[in-house]
């Protein structure tokens, strides 16, 4: 078992203070969005280990240390099910303003989509490249503290009412086909005019809007902070299209494929299939695929499924998922219980969030993280909350 050092990245949606609070040390003033803990190419974690080449300890990047050995950190049934590499990205994840809005392919779109930019030769870092990879990118937020996000369609009868009630009048063709048509029809229709209508109107259409929901307040007012952030953004508009929700601290969301989403606001860990693929639809000053976003956005409404864990007899809560690259769970412990197994057959990343655990020899406090090789034993004790992150295999 090692302990962690990870990189903070400061995308400018970042919160200056969430991150610093946890992890007890004082803001920098820039913004501190997320905090990388795993083996992604990007931003490796890095632990300390003698190296075959040196004596002493030195550090060296998560990445390394599984190539050298990948059946040892990772076991076998990792391995042999999703090769030798980490297949998740564990994050702290600090939203001081939205993010863009934004949705991911399934594996099948990925490996089509990489290969045929890959044919066409379109530069990996070309910024109209769409797909960065050949793998899919489920991911799972849960709330550290209220947390507020954008998660999939709502009933096109709903956004209808609420773009009515801003009583603006370049709204109105949107609120007509929201309530004219079949609902996937409908919301595929809206989508397409809000992304292909023409920049100057949707502005002065954002900025009539924008005026309409901050003196509305209530419901409207996330629309109102979204276009303070986004002036004139046609996301603004789409984001009134999906379902709004606030998170408590323990409750979660599960993103899957073709599922359109933002965060908004608030501090949480987030676990993902180790993939770079994102197709954004507003909110950004990014690059917008609208004919491939189009194809793999799934027109449906639906309840954006707020998740609570599942407790064990064993005390691990479970974020149930349908994926196989990562499983999150959590462990509360309280002083004088006994200590907790935390042995698996599969690597875990342990990240304590609260308290000051005892993980195997090492003291932990909140923010920190540790890498656990497959079959390592290792015992959990103390008081605190730790997450565990690893995968099904």
């Amino acid at each position: 078992m090692d302990r962690l050092s990870n990189t903070v990245r400061p995308y400018a949606w970042g919160s200056t203070t969430a991150i610093p609070e946890l992890l007890g040390v004082a803001p920098t003033g820039e913004p501190q969005a997320e905090m990388w803990m795993g083996a992604h190419p990007g931003a490796p974690s890095r632990l300390t280990r003698i190296s075959s080449t040196s004596e002493a300890p030195t550090e060296q990047p998560l990445t390394d240390i599984i190539a050298a050995d990948p059946e040892r950190e990772l076991g076998p049934a990792a391995v042999e099910k999703f090769g030798p590499r980490l297949p998740f990205l564990l994050k702290l994840l600090a939203a001081g303003a939205p993010l863009s809005l934004q949705v991911h392919p399934d594996l099948e779109q990925a490996k089509k989509g990489y290969e045929d930019e890959e044919r066409r030769s379109v530069p990996i870092d070309a910024p109209h490249r769409t797909y960065k990879d050949a793998n899919h990118k489920p991911e799972l937020i849960c709330a550290l503290t209220p947390f507020e996000g954008l998660c999939g369609f709502r009933r096109p009868t709903e956004a209808a009412q609420a773009m009515a009630a801003l009583g603006v009048d370049s709204l109105k063709p949107y609120v007509d086909l929201l309530g004219a048509h079949p609902e996937e029809a409908a919301l595929r229709e809206v989508l397409t005019a809000i992304l292909t209508a023409d920049p100057a109107e949707m502005a002065e259409t954002v900025t009539a809007a924008a005026t309409a929901a901050e003196r509305l307040g209530g419901a409207h007012a996330p629309y109102a902070r979204i276009a303070h952030h986004f002036p004139g953004d046609p996301g603004v508009i789409a984001a009134m299209l999906l379902n709004y929700v606030q998170l408590q601290p323990g409750e979660a969301l599960f993103l899957g494929a073709g599922v359109p989403h933002a965060y908004l606001g608030g501090l949480g860990v987030e676990i993902m299939a180790n993939s770079d693929n994102v197709l954004r639809c507003g909110l950004t000053p990014k690059h917008i695929d609208v004919p491939e976003l189009l194809r793999i956005v799934r027109f449906e409404a639906t309840d954006p499924g707020i998740l609570r864990p599942e407790a064990s007899p064993s005390g691990e809560e479970l974020y149930e998922t349908p994926v196989d690259e990562f499983r999150l769970s959590r462990f509360d412990l309280s002083p004088g219980a006994a200590p907790v197994d935390l042995t698996r057959p599969t690597p875990q990343i342990l990240l304590c969030t609260a308290g000051a655990p005892r993980v195997g020899a090492l003291d932990l406090t909140p923010g920190a993280s540790v890498f656990v090789p497959a079959d390592e034993t290792v015992e959990a004790s103390g008081t605190g909350t730790l997450f565990r992150a690893t995968v099904v295999a």
